[in-house]
């Protein structure tokens, strides 16, 4: 993800100017200014790493002399009580930092720890878990990385990256075939060659999406018959095999292996980046160095 570090910075400077760090009235006018701390972030759950690097941009931003050092690497697994990262600089710098960095750290952290629950289930099995773009809005390439980070794929990270034909294309067009085709001849016109994905929500939709040579079709909240009957189809049909199979929708952490089993090779999951719950990780000072009273 060559655009991971950019974004990571552009979203830091958003959220550290969203927050006002320059007045933060609070430790101006409680922390000694030439007071120095080590400071220690520390996870309170059993989860997977995610967003070290946020951490980073976000004290570098705030004060380039803060000295922040990883203690795991993003993708590690890790337990209550471990340490994340180690921070020394002004007492002052560190607090004021202290919520924007913990706020990334525990969402990406959050989506990691997610979709590493879903890959466990399927590990064994010939399938990809995918993300969807059911992103924060401008936190996109920092959530994809995080379920990468998890073990999960990232699904297209934008509209141009590939045609994906959903069910208002189909309905507007006038049918899988016809979206297709006006797609086909809309690729010509550009001089073009991207892949086509088209949304299948019923048995009919899937075999004209066959019949298309899509090179990829979306199973939209189908049954678990269903998606079998759809895999079935594709093994009919010549050249079949090169036809990739997505199951979406509704899809647990309960339900995810079943999926799998029925011989889809992808499954995407919105819910990793729009409904992961944060990991729980704090800040805490663990020295301070200097003296509180006079000049602040």
């Amino acid at each position: 993800m060559s655009e991971f570090p950019a974004a990571v910075e552009r979203a830091v400077a958003l959220a550290l100017a969203e927050d006002d760090v320059a007045e933060d009235i609070t430790t101006q006018w409680s922390v000694p200014q030439g007071l120095r701390a080590q400071a220690e972030f520390i996870t309170r759950q059993t989860g997977v790493v995610a967003g070290l690097a946020a951490v980073e941009a976000v004290f570098a931003q705030v004060d380039p002399e803060v000295e922040v050092k990883a203690q795991v690497a993003d993708g590690a697994e890790v337990f209550p009580g471990d340490v994340l990262l180690k921070l020394h600089g002004r007492a002052s710098s560190l607090i004021t930092g202290e919520r924007t960095a913990l706020n990334f750290l525990q969402r990406l952290s959050g989506i990691a720890t997610l979709t590493s629950r879903y890959v466990e289930q399927v590990g064994d099995l010939p399938v990809r878990i995918l993300d969807t773009r059911k992103t924060a809005p401008g936190l996109r390439a920092l959530d994809k990385y995080a379920v990468t980070a998890g073990g999960g794929r990232n699904h297209r990270h934008h509209l141009s990256a590939m045609v994906l034909l959903k069910e208002n294309h189909i309905a507007a067009a006038g049918g899988v075939g016809a979206a297709v085709a006006a797609v086909r001849e809309g690729m010509a016109a550009a001089g073009k060659d991207v892949v086509i994905e088209v949304e299948a929500g019923t048995l009919d939709e899937a075999a004209e999406a066959l019949r298309c040579r899509a090179s990829w079709i979306m199973l939209d909240n189908m049954t678990l018959a269903q998606m079998k009957e759809v895999v079935g189809m594709r093994s009919a049909i010549a050249g079949g095999s090169t036809v990739l199979l997505e199951a979406s929708g509704t899809v647990t952490v309960e339900r995810v292996r079943a999926i799998a089993e029925t011989g889809v090779d992808l499954i995407s999951v919105g819910m990793l980046t729009h409904s992961a719950p944060a990991l729980d990780v704090s800040m805490m000072l663990t020295e301070v160095v200097g003296t509180r009273t006079g000049q602040r």
